[in-house]
């Protein structure tokens, strides 16, 4: 029997075989499935109360997001220090560069706030991945990008109907236009099901899929590079080190562009509540 990196718990991220290693007779230990399961850190994990490794680094990252402003701008300076720089940096880029581009600066000044701490948390979570001993993007559990899915699929439709009364609201999200003559009623079902279902469907799992994906390629080549360290195989080893690197600086520009297309997608559906419906 190998020795397992792991021993026989299927549950960690890099689970493979440490001498198992290619013409030594075993097969690829390739990532699935296994890759994002996680032992519960406290807790059963058959019932629904339990703490485990992606709750214990999306707590970690809300307290070092949190943390980081809070040192930035405890004692905020006319003359900014470098870290009120920084973090004054990464404020105006999502004010000014997001929120005041979509929803405009009159309109969007109040949900600045929420638009910020989508970004910077959904970025943190993203980052994970390429942490040392974290080694896992939080976001990669559709469970997480659901929940903040969900939260912008509330604050949309409220504002709609608080904006546009019923009859506007129903307007707003069937796109009822009588130009259309005999098909409005199908545009109109056409247009319900697509930004009440399709439209927070589809928030959610983009940034899902992108995250899942990206962590599921690292971990391919980081486990073939290891599995390939044997006789000729070492060159190959070599090629899908490289490809580990390019692909962790890959992965450093989805992580931060995935954090960008969902606050800009927030702020779509924000304008969209807020805009006269003609």
């Amino acid at each position: 029997m190998k020795e397992s990196a792991v021993s026989a718990d299927p549950t960690q991220v890099l689970a493979f075989e440490t001498d198992c290693h290619i013409f030594d007779g075993c097969g690829f230990p390739a990532p699935g499935l296994h890759s994002f399961l996680f032992e519960p850190l406290w807790g059963d994990g058959t019932s629904n109360v339990y703490f485990d490794k992606t709750m214990l680094l999306a707590l970690l990252g809300s307290v070092i997001i949190i943390g980081f402003f809070w040192a930035a701008f405890r004692k905020p300076q006319v003359v900014p220090g470098k870290l009120q720089m920084v973090a004054e940096a990464g404020y105006d880029f999502v004010r000014r560069g997001i929120v005041y581009e979509t929803i405009g600066k009159k309109e969007g000044e109040k949900y600045v706030p929420l638009i910020v701490s989508l970004f910077f948390f959904v970025w943190m979570m993203n980052l994970w991945s390429i942490v040392p001993i974290a080694q896992f993007p939080v976001t990669a559990i559709i469970s997480y990008p659901v929940g903040l899915a969900l939260i912008v699929y509330v604050l949309w439709v409220s504002l709609t109907f608080k904006r546009h009364g019923f009859v506007g609201a129903f307007k707003n999200f069937t796109g009822y236009d009588k130009s259309l003559g005999p098909v409005l009623p199908l545009a109109m079902l056409i247009e319900f099901f697509s930004n009440l279902l399709v439209r927070p469907f589809t928030h959610a799992v983009r940034l899902f899929a992108n995250m899942f994906a990206g962590h599921t390629l690292l971990l391919l080549f980081t486990i073939a590079s290891w599995y390939l360290l044997n006789g000729i195989g070492i060159a190959y080893a070599g090629v899908s080190f490289i490809m580990v690197i390019v692909m962790t600086a890959f992965e450093l520009f989805i992580q931060a562009l995935q954090a960008y297309v969902f606050v800009l997608l927030t702020c779509t559906f924000i304008q969209g509540a807020l805009a006269e419906h003609h």
